[in-house]
């Protein structure tokens, strides 16, 4: 089953490319695909960041982020269009963040470096103090 459109990937490359090197700057940060999707890890095991390109056909170029409790719900009540509960891993407080709409680097980033905090061992979290 095709989970992604990657024949449509190149139109999001360059937020892509950003993502990568910013998921990547963190202590013991790997990338794979997993689900058909690039996905980063920390610790070779715990997912904090998966990129998604129309899943399932839901015509959404997004992030699914892992994140502390209670981020979730404010983000989605703040801002709807741009954040969602994504498929399988929403349940787990996981926040989905639409690329396709308008979001602020920065603001982009805030949500990342969340994810990798929810995620990281503390070994690594203490490395970036």
């Amino acid at each position: 089953m095709k989970h992604d459109d990657a024949g449509e990937l190149d139109a999001y490359s360059e937020i892509l490319g950003r993502v990568r090197a910013l998921c990547m700057s963190f202590p013991g940060t790997s990338e794979k695909l997993s689900h058909g999707a690039p996905s980063f890890f920390v610790a070779e095991k715990k997912s904090f960041v998966q990129y998604r390109h129309n899943h399932h056909n839901d015509g959404k170029v997004a992030l699914w982020c892992a994140a502390p409790p209670g981020m979730q719900a404010m983000l989605i009540d703040s801002e709807p269009s741009v954040y969602f509960r994504p498929a399988y891993v929403g349940h787990l407080g996981w926040i989905g963040v639409r690329l396709d709409r308008s979001i602020g680097w920065d603001e982009l980033v805030g949500v990342i470096q969340e994810a990798y905090l929810t995620r990281a061992p503390k070994k690594f979290i203490a490395m970036l103090k």
